[in-house]
């Protein structure tokens, strides 16, 4: 069984209303695995998927051969132990060079115009406080955000 459903909503938080942005609230959306044998029931994991991920995954389950070319990454590792660490960032785009990369920890962002944004999630889940903003970012935070920026997308249409 696969469920998921759509992503998030903004009722004027920040400013914002329907589904627009990049923070939270109008990306997260649910993901459920039920996989007789390997899922365990009331088994969470809290990694940051992509919904592209679904396909590859599906195809591992069912034991069929790796499809080049895809974007998704097979979830099997999660599926088969939810405390595992995802390899790569959820990505989520927006128009045009406008993207989103999400950690367990952090949220980056880059629009389109440069502009840049990040987030602790352990100290910020609600995403109000940049860590990119001001006259003297910190320079830890510099570096995770270019660190997450490696994950950008080379092509964008």
């Amino acid at each position: 069984i696969v469920l998921w459903s759509d992503h998030g909503w903004h009722l004027g938080e920040k400013l914002h209303w329907k589904k627009f942005a990049l923070w939270e609230e109008a990306t997260h959306n649910l993901l459920m695995f039920v996989v007789p044998g390997l899922t365990r029931p009331g088994g969470r994991c809290d990694q940051p998927v992509n919904l592209t991920d679904i396909y590859p995954t599906l195809i591992d389950i069912c034991g069929l051969s790796d499809r080049e070319g895809l974007e998704g990454r097979s979830l099997m590792p999660l599926l088969r132990d939810p405390g595992a660490t995802r390899e790569r960032p959820a990505l989520t785009t927006h128009g045009r060079l406008n993207h989103s990369l999400r950690t367990k920890r952090w949220r980056y962002i880059r629009y389109s115009d440069d502009t840049e944004e990040l987030y602790d999630h352990d100290n910020d889940e609600l995403e109000w406080d940049n860590l990119l903003w001001g006259e003297n970012p910190n320079p830890e935070h510099s570096q995770v955000a270019d660190e997450l920026a490696k994950w950008l997308p080379k092509v964008n249409y």
